[in-house]
């Protein structure tokens, strides 16, 4: 282990335990965390989706004007 991750790890383990468990938690999502490339092509994905299902007849539209009209009325 180099040295700057054990110094690392020693400033670690003198948190708190509910702040070495915050911190285990936000490090372990970064390993999830997708790239920007993956993320545009699940994007992607769920557009297409979405439209399939529209054009289907299986997802009804909103129109928009009703989608800002609700959402405006909601952050006021």
């Amino acid at each position: 282990m180099p040295k700057a991750m054990k110094q690392i790890e020693a400033a670690v383990m003198e948190l708190e335990i509910e702040a070495r468990a915050k911190l285990a938690g936000r490090l372990l999502l970064s390993l999830d965390t997708p790239s920007d490339s993956e993320l545009e092509r699940l994007w992607l994905d769920e557009a297409e989706r979405r439209l399939c299902g529209y054009r289907q007849g299986k997802v009804r539209g909103i129109p928009a004007e009703s989608v800002f009209r609700r959402t405006i009325a909601e952050l006021t």
